[in-house]
């Protein structure tokens, strides 16, 4: 049934992903009732509390601010609920949404979500698509249900993954494709003439949570697989070797094809070339930990490799 009035919306997120959704939505003059954001949190050295760009970009535009710890409690879902809203549209939030949240909004709950679903349901989509080298990824629009990320599909829009691609260009690319995405499909998802329609079975994969132990480099894989975890676990956890009590972050690498004779993790010339088991790894820009970035050709000027053999604990 088409709304004969202003349709009113909850929007959901958290991160600068979230708000290039929150934005894209102020700027079509939908009528944002409620922003719910996850809790301002200290952040860096100093710990010092700063709140979530959307909680920033919401009160910048006195929009209506809630930052609930859960929404399990009777106190959130009836302060939810007392919005009386149309939809919900919910983009990285962070938190997990009851069925009373879901069920709330008359058309329910929109995600924009960072992948081709059933591909890459969970929380980290966008990392796990460039770590296992995927030719392509997208936007998928879906119906939100209890399940992790398992509702129906509204929309999908599809986009080439160059061989270049990284975790923060991909961030900003995917966030601008969710907003174009959403704001195609919303007014005929509020009219009532889109049906949703149920996920495939096949294809389904699960984008875990990423883990800090996930960024140690092993030259027993072949250079593709290092480079594809060098542009997806940077900037976190982001991707190291060890040598000695030295960590050394690869913030940017390049693949360096041929056949090599040396053993994987030998370092084969004055450029920091790392013999990998098929191919090699050219870390590009460096980091000791502690230190400020250099491109290697500048941090080779004041570190010196003592052995071309990197140590067995990082292969």
């Amino acid at each position: 049934m088409a709304l004969n009035r202003p349709p009113r919306i909850g929007f959901m997120g958290t991160p600068d992903f979230a708000l290039k959704i929150l934005q894209a939505l102020f700027e079509a003059s939908y009528s944002i009732v409620g922003v719910y954001t996850q809790p301002p949190r200290p952040v860096g050295r100093g710990y010092k509390v700063i709140a979530s760009p959307v909680q920033k970009f919401a009160e910048d535009h006195h929009l209506p601010v809630f930052c609930p710890k859960t929404l399990k409690s009777e106190e959130a879902q009836e302060e939810w609920q007392a919005l009386n809203l149309d939809v919900a549209i919910v983009a990285a939030y962070g938190l997990i949404l009851p069925k009373e949240i879901l069920e709330a909004p008359k058309k329910g709950a929109l995600n924009v979500h960072a992948s081709l679903l059933p591909r890459w349901r969970g929380a980290a989509p966008i990392q796990r698509a460039i770590l296992e080298g995927d030719k392509e990824t997208g936007i998928t629009i879906m119906k939100m249900d209890i399940g992790l990320d398992t509702g129906d599909i509204v929309s999908m829009k599809k986009m080439a993954l160059t061989p270049k691609m990284t975790t923060p260009l991909l961030f900003e690319k995917l966030a601008t494709l969710g907003a174009e995405a959403l704001l195609e499909v919303l007014p005929a998802y509020l009219e009532g003439t889109i049906k949703p329609v149920p996920q495939p079975k096949e294809g389904v994969t699960y984008a875990k949570k990423l883990e800090k132990s996930e960024g140690l480099l092993n030259w027993n894989l072949p250079a593709s697989a290092l480079d594809q975890q060098v542009r997806a676990l940077n900037p976190w956890p982001g991707t190291w070797f060890d040598v000695g009590v030295d960590r050394i972050k690869v913030l940017e690498a390049e693949i360096i094809a041929g056949s090599f004779l040396e053993a994987p993790g030998t370092i084969i010339d004055e450029r920091l070339t790392i013999i990998c088991k098929e191919g090699a790894l050219r870390p590009l820009k460096v980091q000791k930990i502690g230190k400020a970035p250099l491109s290697t050709h500048e941090f080779l000027r004041g570190y010196q490799f003592l052995s071309k053999h990197l140590p067995h604990d990082t292969i």
